[in-house]
């Protein structure tokens, strides 16, 4: 089960919430950082911290598809930025409200940094989530056939 909480006795955050609860015994994924990559390991975006965002939550849902997640399972997120630009943060977080992960909302950080591991990156998104339980098979299992009797004459 999951409870996000905001604090009545804090500011209200715009998009999402100040804490996170899980409860005991949920599966839980952490999830190292998305990076603007594509499959071929080729930057996207250079240059563009808005497609960059964009390349990174794409990536972030593979990851969280991979481990049977998704973007509405994400309970907190730390978005880093190369940047000293609020506007620049803000364009790079309208991406991620965008992008479903605000569902919810999950806690989240949005930090300018200096930089990131790759070189041209400006954007790198980290994520904890739940891995959702799956559903039981409602569906009977069939009973196991008898099992054929003895033929004449064979110890039984």
């Amino acid at each position: 089960m999951i409870r996000r909480v905001t604090s009545p006795a804090l500011f209200p955050p715009p998009t999402y919430s100040h804490a996170t609860v899980v409860e005991a015994g949920t599966e839980l994924a952490f999830l190292a950082g998305s990076v603007p990559l594509d499959a071929d390991g080729n930057l996207v975006g250079e240059g563009d911290p808005v497609r960059q965002a964009e390349q990174v939550i794409a990536n972030l849902e593979r990851q969280l598809r991979a481990i049977g997640s998704d973007l509405a399972h994400v309970l907190s997120t730390d978005v880093y930025v190369v940047s000293d630009q609020t506007a620049v943060l803000s364009a790079v977080w309208e991406v991620v409200e965008a992008s479903g992960l605000s569902t919810g909302p999950h806690s989240s950080t949005l930090v300018g940094v200096a930089c990131l591991g790759y070189s041209g990156q400006l954007v790198e998104i980290t994520a904890t989530a739940v891995v959702p339980e799956k559903p039981a098979d409602n569906a009977a299992s069939p009973a196991p056939a008898p099992a054929p009797a003895p033929a004449e004459g064979s110890p039984s």
